[in-house]
């Protein structure tokens, strides 16, 4: 039988191509994401592989997660990828600081960014373990260093995540799950910038954007038996840009 995995924030970009490189690899793929898939995923998703849900509603992500588990049934979950992730912006394009975001906007992005990893892994736990299996938490190249364009309270939640990665990989040790990070910078999807240029040229010593699939080859190595012996790391994928 297939092995499985579930990818959060898999409609597009880094999320899109770490499905596609699941599935080219022969796992069966569930998703997640708030919006519906477009009709161009290679991975072929069933009627009943696709979640629709908004993880900024945290507080009924046990909705989702009942889907989730009637899904699975008595398989196994090989695989878990917190991939989804929101960084809102001013209405200018400008980074959001702490004097410019108030309760309500912190809460948002903390709901998508730790809490729903979190919570997600919380209720998938007795599968991941029937499994001994992986979850890669995609945090960012922002909790290595300021970056103009992610303000206080995205920073501050990628940070968290990180934090989170380390904590859930010495408490699920014992159960044979292992929990690991990937760090991506600049990479090559549609909500770039328009000024990352600049920032690929001034910061990242490779002097190039990353694909989703380089992110993809990466979580697909610590998810896998290759990756056996690590958990609670956070490798960066990045041209350098930490540097």
């Amino acid at each position: 039988m297939n092995k499985v995995v579930l990818i959060t924030g898999a409609s597009q970009g880094i999320g899109f191509g770490i499905a596609e490189k699941f599935h080219a690899e022969g796992w069966d793929v569930l998703t997640l994401s708030r919006k519906p898939l477009t009709g161009d995923e290679t991975w072929n998703p069933t009627a009943d592989s696709h979640f629709i849900f908004d993880l900024e509603d945290a507080e009924h992500i046990d909705d989702v997660l009942a889907e989730i588990k009637y899904k699975l049934g008595n398989r196994p979950l090989d695989a878990l990828v917190n991939n989804a992730g929101i960084s809102p912006k001013l209405p200018n394009g400008d980074r959001v600081g702490v004097v410019g975001a108030d309760y309500d906007f912190w809460k948002r992005i903390f709901d998508v960014n730790v809490f729903a990893p979190a919570l997600l892994t919380r209720g998938l736990h007795p599968a991941l373990k029937a499994a001994q299996g992986a979850v890669v938490n995609i945090t960012s190249i922002v909790v290595q260093r300021v970056h103009p364009f992610a303000g206080s309270p995205y920073a501050s939640s990628k940070a968290a995540l990180g934090g989170l990665t380390r904590e859930m990989a010495n408490e699920f040790a014992k159960d044979g799950i292992r929990v690991n990070a990937v760090s991506p910078g600049e990479i090559d999807t549609p909500i770039l910038s328009i000024k990352t240029a600049e920032i690929v040229e001034s910061h990242v010593p490779m002097k190039r954007l990353g694909s989703p699939a380089e992110i993809a080859d990466a979580v697909y190595y610590l998810c896998s038996d290759q990756a056996s012996y690590i958990t609670g790391a956070e490798l960066l994928v990045n041209g350098g840009q930490h540097l």
